[in-house]
């Protein structure tokens, strides 16, 4: 698989991606319709623009330069690309059609399945994407209680009433912004000043890439059963991967309210809402939320082709495996080398390299370490979000390579001249943030 990447040490030839996005950000505003694919999360010069097509774990662009992947389409491909089994339950449930005008036992079957797995789902409800279904939660957690704010941690999609608490919240009424406000992750106290008598629900991801202390979800879920909050786990990175059942499975905790997408189809789209019955009955008199798409079958079907391979390959605990092999081994290399201002940490399951540079900017360095990872064949941002597909083969030549990268990383720092080896525009500042979700509530 790995002569497939062509390397000769030079950086990647990408004069059909460089055309095509000349023509794309005419005509799609800012080139992408997913931020963390676009031209700003890359060293704009070096890296590919386009993929054409993906085989387990490698991709290739569309100048025919081939790569190992860890973006893995920001996160959907728990399996990997072209997976044969999920991509062969798509193509016999093509023969049969895609929409239809009544119910298709898909929509039962894929229920039961995510049923069986997940421990909340007492109830469960389709959508195309996961700000569909953290704003049904909301939606859902306001009608329950008959509250009106929402407190959150973490990032919860593009909807107006997490947009309102991030810098980019033009055209939000500010009647909605002043409906929610943040906590900060392992500060319980945050949460305790911001909740009040008119707090709907808490809705948090259960992890990112830092560990809860001090039982820190177990004190939010009681602060939450004390207030009459709903309380919302967002389980897209954490659901299908840290656990079949997701983080609530991890962590033995019950949420209210949980909402999955990202693994559990593949790449397909598809997201689910899961929790309390009561809650999720709602739905059938009081709360509306229907749709066109919400049975559309290519997707249930890549979803019980996906969860089942997870369940019957254990590919949790294969991803638990070989994360934290390749987590171990790049901190020791970084150790080794003495690059004590970059570490990866996270869950096993995806990783991310936390740089923390007391006098050169941060994104630079990152910027560094894509361009060589690149010019050896790795296609990297940030993170390094595991699959079934990363075999043994390619984790040890992502660790030679890394090893070869952060070398002439320590080289160009010392010597100062990390900017002049840059050969294209640096990586820009991302919209999510990991970290410091706190803002004080809104008087």
């Amino acid at each position: 698989m790995l002569n497939l990447l062509k390397i000769d040490g030079n950086l990647p030839k990408i004069e059909k991606s460089n055309s095509l996005y000349e023509k794309i950000k005419v005509l799609i505003p800012s080139g992408t319709h997913t931020l963390a694919k676009g031209v700003t999360q890359y060293v704009d010069g070096v890296a590919p623009k386009f993929l054409e097509r993906g085989k387990g774990a490698i991709v290739w662009d569309v100048d025919g330069n081939a790569f190992i992947d860890y973006t893995m389409a920001v996160g959907p491909l728990s399996l990997g690309y072209s997976y044969d089994v999920v991509d062969n339950a798509i193509k016999e449930q093509l023969d049969k059609g895609i929409a239809f005008s009544l119910l298709n036992p898909l929509e039962l079957e894929v229920a039961e399945l995510v049923h069986n797995v997940v421990p909340n789902a007492e109830m469960v409800r389709f959508a195309r994407g996961g700000a569909d279904v953290t704003s049904m939660a909301v939606r859902l957690a306001r009608a329950y209680t008959g509250k009106r704010k929402i407190l959150c941690c973490g990032y919860h999609g593009w909807h107006d009433w997490y947009v309102s608490v991030t810098p980019r919240n033009n055209g939000v009424p500010i009647e909605v912004q002043n409906l929610t406000n943040t906590f900060e992750y392992n500060n319980i106290q945050s949460l305790i000043n911001s909740i009040d008598e008119d707090t709907a629900a808490v809705i948090l991801e259960p992890v990112t890439f830092f560990e809860p202390k001090d039982h820190f979800l177990h004190q939010v879920q009681e602060i939450c059963q004390k207030n009459d909050v709903v309380l919302i786990f967002d389980e897209m990175w954490t659901g299908f991967r840290m656990a079949n059942g997701g983080a609530q499975e991890y962590f033995g905790i019950t949420p209210d309210l949980a909402t999955f997408s990202k693994a559990i189809a593949n790449g397909m789209p598809l997201a689910v809402i899961t929790g309390k019955a009561e809650i999720l009955k709602l739905i059938e008199n009081d709360v509306f939320i229907y749709s066109t798409f919400g049975g559309e079958a290519l997707s249930l079907v890549a979803a019980k082709a996906t969860i089942n391979e997870i369940t019957e390959k254990n590919v949790t605990s294969y991803l638990n495996q070989i994360g934290g092999y390749l987590k171990t081994s790049l901190n020791k290399i970084l150790e080794e080398i003495g690059l004590d201002y970059i570490k990866i940490i996270g869950y096993n399951f995806r990783l991310m390299i936390d740089i923390n540079h007391s006098t050169i900017d941060n994104l630079l360095i990152k910027s560094f370490i894509q361009q060589e990872l690149i010019r050896n064949g790795i296609l990297w941002s940030t993170y390094y979000n595991m699959s079934y597909s990363h075999t043994q083969e390619i984790i040890d030549y992502t660790i030679e390579v890394h090893k070869n990268v952060f070398n002439k990383l320590k080289q160009v720092v010392d010597n100062n001249s990390l900017q002049n080896e840059l050969k294209g525009n640096p990586i820009q500042p991302l919209f999510r943030r990991v970290s410091n979700f706190n803002t004080k509530p809104r008087i």
